[in-house]
């Protein structure tokens, strides 16, 4: 089961071709323009949909304290780069955060949750950075609170699938969907 998962994700990424465009702001407006910018690249989504899957794992308060963090520092970091403040290296950080993150729950790293946090949040200014250098003609506030949106909704995805594969299959599984997204991030580095 998990080996055709893994060559069926595989194949998955490898298939598909890098978003040309986000939605534009003039023709569907700043909050979808914002709920779509995260769901269009699979570095976003793959680290997270991981952040859940690893605050699964911790289990306890980490289920939301973990996935706030991401949330909160992100707004942090897209606050910055809208005040003309951006992060650098900002695309290699964003792609070695799939990677970490993927480890992390791959060798199900059970940090105290104030560490995780941290680690998550560091990631997440990077993300809310890369947000924030690609506003365009997009509303700041609708746009943000768009991208914040789909965000808590791609964490939400990990923590259901952490919590119920782990009830009804095996941890190793998710571990396995975190060794998928690690590797999903190396492939993107190397492309």
């Amino acid at each position: 089961m998990l080996t055709r998962f893994a060559i069926a994700a595989a194949t998955l990424i490898a298939a598909t071709a890098p978003a040309f465009a986000h939605l534009d702001p003039a023709a569907h407006g700043s909050l979808l323009a914002g709920v779509s910018h995260p769901l269009f690249g699979w570095d976003h989504v793959l680290v997270m949909v991981a952040v859940g899957l690893w605050a699964a794992m911790i289990g306890g308060r980490a289920l939301w304290v973990v996935a706030a963090a991401f949330v909160a520092m992100m707004g942090i970091g897209y606050a910055m780069a809208v005040a003309g403040f951006p992060l650098p290296f900002v695309e290699p950080v964003i792609l070695a955060s799939v990677v970490a993150v993927g480890l992390m729950v791959a060798a199900a790293v059970r940090l105290p949750v104030p560490a995780a946090a941290m680690v998550v949040g560091a990631f997440a200014l990077f993300h809310g950075s890369a947000h924030g250098g690609e506003l365009g003609s997009a509303g700041a506030l609708s746009f943000g609170l768009g991208f914040v949106l789909a965000t808590a909704g791609l964490h939400a995805v990990g923590i259901g699938l952490g919590t119920g594969l782990s009830r009804i299959a095996s941890p190793l599984l998710v571990r396995g969907l975190g060794a998928t997204s690690a590797v999903a991030g190396l492939y993107l580095m190397a492309g």
